[in-house]
């Protein structure tokens, strides 16, 4: 959002509150809407040529309003409400003493996200909307690009149905690709395997972290090592342990099952009583010794 970006650059800091409630933040909200609008403007037309193409043919029963997508917040909130947070964010930089320059830096990557995010989010509520309008699309397959985050990754390839919500994260460029019933078993689109072949070593290491590559290239499986880290903890010997997979039904706690289970206070779920090491600790445990990584990577359950 470049122009975003030129119209932040000129705000005063001492003024930032003005200047997002006059002609700068009226400036800001038109640019972004105008993102919003092109971005929405191409799903219908997206939706119908991918129908065609897959010889599904096309008979949309209603046509998408792409207008009232735009000028919201994807949480339903008027747009104008969410771009003025960046302005709140400036300000307590200024408060706590923080040179001017680096607020202003720290609200307009702010900005920039919420701009970036809310046309993409507008894209996609388009696509699905369009999606829903066209009777003969029945799903569609998450499409992501390099680089991506390591769960984006993971998510890479899977299919969901056609008005089930998508799962995204602040600055998400990850897309839809829609599908008939005739073609959603068998998407060209690539799998999380084929992207991690795709990356560079210094990308694996980016996303994934050194040991999370490691893992994996001792055949750890990589929607347990990315999960792994929805739980990880530092425990008091310095051990990085996680809690996820640790119930009964979970990849972990099956592996571990021999130490028993445990139910802690204000917990839902019984866990194994054996903490769940993470994939860099088991490493760092087996000192290099290969045939010991592999072992306790299959303990724990990182391996299967």
């Amino acid at each position: 959002m470049t122009a975003v970006q030129a119209l932040w650059a000129g705000i005063p800091p001492d003024r930032i509150f003005a200047a997002l409630q006059g002609e700068t933040g009226r400036l800001i909200l038109n640019a972004v809407i105008a993102g919003q609008l092109t971005a929405a403007q191409g799903a219908q037309a997206f939706v119908t040529g991918a129908m065609l193409a897959q010889g599904a043919g096309a008979s949309a029963g209603a046509a998408v309003n792409v207008g009232r997508l735009a000028g919201l917040a994807m949480d339903g909130r008027p747009l104008a409400t969410l771009l003025y947070v960046p302005a709140v964010t400036t300000a307590q930089a200024l408060a706590v003493g923080l040179p001017a320059d680096v607020a202003l830096a720290r609200g307009m990557s702010q900005m920039s996200m919420l701009a970036a995010t809310t046309v993409a989010d507008t894209a996609r509520t388009a696509t699905q909307v369009a999606m829903t309008a066209e009777p003969r699309c029945v799903s569609y397959v998450r499409v992501v690009k390099l680089p991506a985050c390591s769960r984006c990754i993971l998510l890479a390839g899977r299919q969901y149905s056609y008005s089930e919500g998508f799962r995204r994260h602040p600055k998400c460029d990850c897309g839809m690709e829609p599908m008939s019933d005739a073609e959603w078993r068998s998407p060209n689109t690539k799998s999380p395997e084929d992207l991690y072949r795709a990356m560079s070593p210094e990308e694996r290491h980016k996303r994934f972290g050194a040991a999370g590559v490691e893992a994996m290239e001792n055949g750890a499986d990589m929607g347990q090592v990315v999960n792994a880290r929805r739980g990880m903890a530092t425990t008091a010997t310095a051990k990085k342990v996680t809690t996820e997979g640790t119930t009964k039904r979970g990849i972990g706690g099956k592996a571990l099952k021999e130490a028993g289970f445990a139910k802690t206070p204000g917990q839902r779920y019984e866990r194994v009583r054996e903490a769940r090491l993470m994939p860099e600790q088991i490493l760092k445990n087996a000192h290099g010794n290969r045939e010991l990584q592999i072992a306790l990577l299959k303990k724990h359950g990182f391996i299967t």
